[in-house]
């Protein structure tokens, strides 16, 4: 539904998506010692950006090293679970000087690798405490008011395809964390981003509640 809502923001058809033409997932990276800060964390934003955006994930902890598993297997090197917001400044998603035929068109460390970008916890709840990781209610708070209402039954590409992905491309190691992607409900479609003072809390069934705040 997240797809679906970006479409309808770009002015782009709303599919078919990536899983339905037969691609690969698809993934940033973040650098981990910039941007991931832990609950209760007070979050700069960008000195670049108007436009922060939020994104609740369900975030993957990887407990073994993997390496070119099959979607069949690959579950077993899950660690844990916990909550991720995938910060975003929309207004650093694209370089304007660039067409957007140019590979140098989007920006993705500008977007999304910035400190703070990627509030975490608060805590792992293990792999064998959750019964099923793709039936999980998740929500999203800013100062109170219900922003994302969602569930991980809507992903595109579940767990274990994302992990068959990128062990193909990448050894992962333990402590490695795969954020599996948003639902529908992010700032961008409704004109509205974070300031300083704002309030965020977090939500996802059987793992827990992650609360942080953004700063000047």
């Amino acid at each position: 539904d997240h797809m679906q809502e970006m479409a309808r923001v770009t002015g782009l058809p709303p599919g078919p998506n990536m899983k339905e033409l037969g691609e690969m997932p698809w993934h940033f990276i973040k650098s981990s010692r910039s941007t991931v800060v832990g609950p209760n964390s007070k979050v700069k934003v960008p000195h670049y950006s108007k436009m922060l955006d939020w994104e609740i994930e369900l975030a993957v902890v990887i407990g073994k090293t993997c390496s070119q598993v099959s979607a069949k297997d690959a579950m077993k090197y899950v660690a844990g679970y916990t909550i991720a917001n995938d910060l975003s400044a929309r207004d650093a998603m694209r370089r304007p000087k660039n067409p957007p035929t140019s590979p140098f068109h989007m920006d993705w460390i500008g977007q999304k690798c910035f400190d703070g970008a990627c509030p975490l916890g608060p805590w792992i709840v293990p792999a064998d405490q959750v019964k099923d990781p793709h039936q999980l209610a998740m929500k999203l708070w800013v100062n109170d008011e219900l922003m994302q209402d969602s569930n991980t039954n809507l992903l595109i590409f579940n767990i274990a395809e994302q992990i068959e992905a990128l062990s193909q491309r990448i050894t992962l190691h333990p402590g490695d964390l795969v954020l599996t992607g948003t639902p529908s409900g992010v700032g961008l479609a409704r004109k509205l981003f974070l300031k300083p003072g704002d309030r965020l809390k977090l939500w996802i069934e059987q793992v827990g509640e992650l609360n942080h705040t953004m700063v000047a």
